[in-house]
């Protein structure tokens, strides 16, 4: 039974290292804002016609 405590209390451990770890992050780190362009080809938005005729629009 004392092996499991030991256990538990190490996996305890790690997960509030884990825990402070994140929260340190949360806390003290500020993100930079940016501009982000993302690039689309006019292909996607646009397909070509391929000749078929589309039935929804008879």
């Amino acid at each position: 039974m004392p092996s499991l405590f030991r256990l538990l209390a190490i996996l305890a451990i790690i997960a509030g290292a884990i825990y402070g770890t994140m929260w340190g992050l949360v806390t003290f780190v500020e993100p930079q804002e940016r501009d982000v362009t993302i690039r689309i080809p006019s292909e996607r938005i646009n397909p070509p016609s391929t000749g078929a005729i589309n039935p929804a629009r008879k």
